[in-house]
């Protein structure tokens, strides 16, 4: 069998990674001051401005001006519209029930350490190697070719910000051995961030999850509490996989879990351990479970919207 696999990743100076960042910082303010604090919360950046939106529900009162200020620097300009959650929504919350209906995809592999994709863990290696000389905006790509198991780089591209195009190929070389390098394919440049680019929260949920030669669901992370399944189902999902990878000495093993809006239990909990189905069981799925299990009032969320949500050692990954 022959194919190719590819993945990409970005660094945290990219548009939309830093409206992640920001969304994830503000949920963070509100939770160290009010622990049940519920959040939905959208950024849109760029150009001078930021746009705050969404719904809170919160005894907090931070100021939200100065902490992202702090974050984009003065010359900003910040509008803020936030807005109370829905009463019929945080009824249903209250119960104990999920905040949104939707579907939350797990996956865990046998192919690297941290039992993530070899094609994602290395576009995600290289733009941090990258990120470590050259901190700004910036994203790399890997593609791999799978020949009789064997996994073999046939492209590397790396395009970033204030570098010069043989630096930063002498630097992807030192990192990865590819047959194709492209370095800054369309020439080398010193705008980017919010300078070039407008970025916008949850626009990059296939490098937050497992890049795009696996399923994912249809929801984002950043800027939400655990009550929407979104986020926390996803964590929960990948715990599964994880722990169904050990359990069964499987290779892959893919999850899924299924929430109605307001009902605690998920309406589906599958596993496909290599190719075979099985029930998924032994696990609190609730909202409120999964908060416990998974420590979830110990995460600092800002932490996770940054390389990647998934094979970085939370308590999702073990």
């Amino acid at each position: 069998m022959h194919r190719t696999r590819t993945a990409e990743f970005v660094s945290p100076k990219h548009p939309d990674k830093m409206c992640d960042f920001i969304a994830d910082s503000i949920l963070d303010e509100y939770l160290a001051a009010d622990a049940e604090s519920r959040g939905a919360i959208e950024v849109m950046g760029g150009h001078g401005l930021v746009t705050i939106n969404g719904e809170v529900r919160s005894a907090a009162r931070p100021d939200l001006e100065a902490l992202v200020k702090k974050i984009v620097g003065e010359k900003y300009k910040i509008i803020i519209n936030i807005a109370l959650q829905s009463p019929e929504i945080a009824r249903g919350v209250d119960a104990g029930g999920a905040g949104d209906q939707g579907i939350m995809q797990g996956y865990a592999t046998a192919e690297t350490e941290n039992s993530m994709p070899s094609e994602y863990e290395l576009a995600r290696n290289l733009c941090m190697k990258i990120f470590q000389r050259y901190p700004y905006d910036g994203k790399t790509q890997v593609a791999m070719e799978v020949e009789s198991g064997k996994l073999k780089v046939k492209s590397v591209v790396a395009s970033f910000q204030n570098t010069k195009s043989e630096e930063l190929l002498a630097l992807v070389k030192s990192v990865i051995d590819s047959q194709e390098y492209l370095i800054n394919p369309a020439g080398e440049w010193v705008q980017g961030g919010f300078d070039a680019d407008t970025g916008l929260s949850g626009r990059k949920i296939i490098v937050d999850n497992y890049g795009p030669e696996v399923p994912v669901g249809g929801g984002s992370f950043s800027g939400k509490d655990y009550t929407k399944v979104d986020r926390s189902g996803a964590y929960m999902a990948r715990k599964i996989a994880v722990d169904y990878l050990k359990k069964y000495a499987a290779k892959e093993v893919y999850t899924s879990l299924a929430y109605a809006i307001g009902r605690a239990k998920p309406v589906m909990a599958t596993a496909l351990v290599d190719n075979k189905e099985i029930p998924v069981t032994g696990y609190d799925l609730s909202p409120r479970g999964i908060r416990k299990f998974l420590k979830l009032d110990e995460v600092k969320f800002a932490d996770t919207s940054v390389w990647g949500h998934f094979g970085r050692g939370f308590s999702w990954d073990s």
